[in-house]
C-alpha cells in the first residue's frame, strides 16, 4: 500500500483562511502563507488552497498567495476556486502552484480537464467534486455547493478520468465542517468507481475519522481544515496515530 497523505485545506477570501460549517457561518483564521508555513513544518503532505469567494477581481489575490507560498513553503500546493479558463490556470502555475482544482469550470466546460491535462499534464490537474446524498446516490454541486448540476457523483468521477484529470477531490456536503466523520458510503464508492487517486474531504473531526476513510474508505488522502487549524490535533499526532493503526504514512 502506498504512503496515505495528510492534506490541510485552507479556504480563503478577501486574501484570509477562513472555515464554516456546510460553507456558511464562515469565521476568519489568518493569513494563507502563514498557515501554510506552519503547515510545511508540521509535516502536511501537501496543502490545498481554495479561493471560496472567486471572483475574477479577486484572481490577483490567489496569484499573490501563490507566489509567496512558492517562496517560503516546500510541500506541493494546489489552488481552486474561480478558474474559469486555460489562462486562469496558467497564471497560477506559473506563480509556483504544482496543481489546480477544477470544480464549476470542469462540469460547465468539461474539456477544460482535457485541454489543461493536454497541455500541464495530468498530475498538475485535480477535479474537486462536491457532492450531498440525493434518492439514495449522491448529486454533484457546483457554484460553492450553492447550484444543483444534475450529476450523479460516481458517474461524474469515471467521466473526469475519461478527460485526463489526475486525482478528484471528493467533498461531502453534508458532512463539511460537521467533524462527524467523513462520508465512508460515498468515499468508498467513488474510490471503487475510478483509477485515480481520491482525496476524502468534509467531517473530519478527529485521527480514527482519517483512519477510516483512508481503510475503510479507499481514499488514498484525507483533507482536513478545522482540527487542525483550531490547533486541536496537529498532523504530526495523526501521522503517529495512523501509523499505529496500520495505515502507512510518510514521516
Amino acid at each position: 500500500m502506498l504512503a496515505r497523505r495528510i492534506i490541510p485545506c485552507l479556504d480563503v477570501r478577501d486574501g484570509r483562511v477562513v472555515k464554516g460549517v456546510q460553507f456558511e457561518s464562515i469565521r476568519d483564521i489568518g493569513d494563507p502563507v502563514d498557515q501554510a508555513r506552519y503547515y510545511d513544518a508540521e509535516g502536511a503532505d501537501e496543502i490545498v488552497f481554495l479561493d471560496i469567494t472567486a471572483s475574477h477581481e479577486k484572481r490577483g489575490l490567489m496569484r499573490e498567495v501563490a507566489e509567496r507560498t512558492s517562496e517560503e513553503v516546500f510541500v506541493p500546493f494546489a489552488v481552486g476556486g474561480g478558474l474559469a479558463d486555460i489562462a486562469d490556470i496558467q497564471a497560477i502555475l506559473a506563480a509556483g502552484a504544482d496543481k489546480v482544482s477544477l470544480n464549476t469550470a470542469a462540469v460547465r466546460n468539461p474539456g477544460l480537464v482535457t485541454q489543461a491535462s493536454e497541455r500541464f499534464g495530468a498530475q498538475a490537474v485535480l477535479v474537486a467534486i462536491d457532492a450531498r446524498r440525493a434518492l439514495g446516490s449522491w448529486e454533484v454541486l457546483v457554484e460553492g455547493g450553492r447550484t444543483r448540476a444534475g450529476l450523479d457523483a460516481e458517474e461524474w468521477a469515471r467521466r473526469v478520468v475519461e478527460l485526463g484529470a489526475g486525482e478528484i477531490l471528493l467533498t461531502s456536503m453534508d458532512r463539511d465542517g460537521t467533524e462527524d466523520g467523513y462520508d465512508i458510503e460515498l468515499t468508498a464508492a467513488v474510490a471503487a468507481a475510478v483509477t485515480i487517486p481520491v482525496i476524502a474531504s468534509g467531517g473530519a473531526g478527529n485521527p480514527d475519522h482519517m483512519v477510516d476513510v483512508l481503510t475503510r474508505g479507499g481514499a488514498d488522502a484525507a483533507l482536513a481544515a478545522s482540527i487542525f487549524h483550531d490547533r486541536r490535533y496537529s498532523i504530526r499526532e495523526v501521522k503517529a496515530h495512523l501509523a499505529e493503526h496500520g495505515v502507512p504514512v510518510r514521516c
